[in-house]
């Protein structure tokens, strides 16, 4: 079992940065892929980046392409999610999540999620 915790998640105004973390628990020796997603309010949940936590190869989904960069902490079971740029179209919830056997884009790939962490840009 892996247990995710974000935070970082905040009120910003177009144009800012923010970081969020999050940090894994449990049988962290399993992870193999580790992943950010997000959700605005009446949408789906989108798939924003993701890293093979043993190759350290990276994803982006195109939303998050030029602005956004996924960073391994140095601490242990730590990912990070550099956002810059943010926009008001990036107001969503962030979910952290993992999978013990995949890395890529598809929701359904991963089994350990966080409770999620709320961004919020204004204009």
């Amino acid at each position: 079992q892996l247990l995710l915790a974000e935070s970082g998640g905040g009120l910003v105004q177009g144009g800012d940065s923010l970081r969020l973390s999050c940090v894994a628990s449990g049988r962290t020796s399993t992870l193999y892929g580790f992943a950010w997603f997000r959700q605005a309010p009446g949408k789906a949940r989108e798939f924003v980046a993701s890293v093979n936590w043993i190759q350290g190869t990276t994803l982006y989904g195109n939303s998050a392409k030029g602005r956004f960069a996924v960073i391994r902490g140095t601490g242990a079971n730590t990912l990070y999610l550099q956002m810059n740029s943010l926009q008001p179209e990036d107001t969503a919830v962030y979910y952290c999540a993992a999978s013990t056997y995949y890395t890529g884009d598809s929701r359904a790939q991963y089994n350990y999620w966080g409770q999620g962490t709320q961004v919020t840009v204004s204009s």
